[in-house]
């Protein structure tokens, strides 16, 4: 694994990357690493109290099996030759340095501590290549779920990742935002599985996505293209839920295509409504099952309007005795008039309705009409997409 290191180490320092670390508070970590010496003093004293009758010196070598659990091979050793250290200490006081008792309990100590040596070491190196491997696949994600851009005018678009655990940071989750000359284009799904094939599959479906935006017309020949991308580069077995959007604001329209994903959210006035499709049509990679036409919802969206896609994570958030987040408070707490701001309360509510870690990944993105827009800036506001939908064919060719 030196070339993943390697690898890790240079994104970590040429971007924004972040190279895995122990997540561990200090506290613990220092705990840890006392308690095998802790526990061998309590074992001294308790010798020192009753004496040699009951035979306590081989209990020293709870020391060097206990940090072999979790510490380096050299801390290992380190409480092996305390232990023995204290075994002779000891013996000299019990007068047990040369008899039967004396000599098992120093070999009893030895090989445990020999022993605990060669299993810390075998630990570490499974742990080191386990960590590069997770932290090449977060790297590999990190990249293909590029930032979305930080003005897709005339809409403002924000998204938040909430991940089940810190230890397991690689997901299917897949969000994407491209401005086109048909309006700003967005995708949020969910790939089945997790780990470096679902990260593979969600590169799939994103490259699929940022190319046919541009090229085709209509939201369901997007989704024909990366079904196509689908069967000829993803595994068999794998498909994936998403939503695929597109929003236009001088017509005042948002028209989203449902591939069997939970449905987005149209937060007006305070109220929260779904946008739902009586026949959201089967995931992406599965429609072979059963052909049939995928059709496209279309809501008006105005000023004041938001839109809140979401994954499974979130809807299927349960709080302890079972029950599902509810969803119609996300009108209350996408209230802000900073999008940061009520994706930030929107995520904290989630994890706390939870009162836990969330058993799935989950993705938010948030899609607003700019609130500085007023009706005669549109034109404007066009023509700058444009610019930018110019920019990103540029860059593609």
């Amino acid at each position: 694994m030196p070339r993943a290191q390697a690898f890790v180490a240079q994104l970590g320092q040429d971007s924004d990357v972040p190279v895995l670390k122990d997540p561990s508070p200090l506290g613990y970590r220092v705990f840890l690493a006392a308690l095998p010496f802790g526990l061998m003093a309590l074992v001294a004293l308790v010798d020192l109290v009753t004496g040699p009758s009951l035979g306590f010196l081989p209990v020293l070598s709870i020391g060097p099996a206990i940090a072999s659990v979790s510490r380096r091979p050299t801390l290992t050793a380190l409480a092996g030759a305390i232990g023995l250290l204290l075994a002779f200490l000891l013996g000299f006081h019990d007068h047990s340095v040369g008899t039967h008792r004396g000599i098992i309990s120093y070999v009893t100590i030895f090989g445990v501590t020999v022993t605990g040596v060669v299993a810390s070491a075998v630990r570490q190196r499974q742990e080191r290549e386990l960590a590069d491997v997770r932290a090449v696949a977060e790297v590999a994600q990190q990249v293909i779920l590029r930032p979305v851009p930080k003005r897709t005018p005339p809409l403002e678009i924000s998204v938040r990742y909430l991940s089940a655990s810190a230890r397991a940071r690689i997901g299917g989750d897949l969000y994407e935002v491209v401005v086109t000359p048909h309006g700003v284009r967005f995708i949020l799904g969910d790939v089945q599985g997790k780990g470096l094939a679902a990260v593979r599959t969600a590169a799939v479906v994103l490259g699929a996505f940022r190319e046919a935006a541009f090229d085709e017309v209509d939201l369901a020949a997007i989704a024909a293209r990366i079904e196509v991308s689908l069967k000829h580069q993803a595994a068999v077995e794998e498909f994936v839920t998403a939503v695929i959007g597109q929003a236009v604001v001088d017509e005042g329209s948002v028209a989203v295509l449902n591939c069997g994903h939970p449905p987005p959210l149209l937060v007006r006035a305070g109220s929260v409504t779904t946008i739902e499709d009586p026949d959201p049509g089967l995931p992406l990679g599965l429609t072979a099952l059963a052909p049939s036409t995928r059709t496209t919802v279309t809501v008006p969206f105005s000023a004041g309007d938001q839109v809140l896609c979401y994954t499974d994570g979130v809807s299927e958030a349960r709080d302890r005795s079972g029950t599902f987040y509810p969803l119609a408070r996300t009108a209350e707490l996408l209230g802000s008039d900073n999008q940061e701001t009520a994706l930030e309360r929107l995520q904290s509510d989630v994890i706390r309705y939870a009162g836990r870690a969330l058993d799935d990944d989950a993705a938010l993105m948030l899609i607003r009409p700019e609130r500085s827009a007023v009706p005669g800036d549109v034109s404007a506001s066009r023509d700058l997409s444009l610019s930018h939908a110019r920019d990103g064919e540029a860059s593609r060719g």
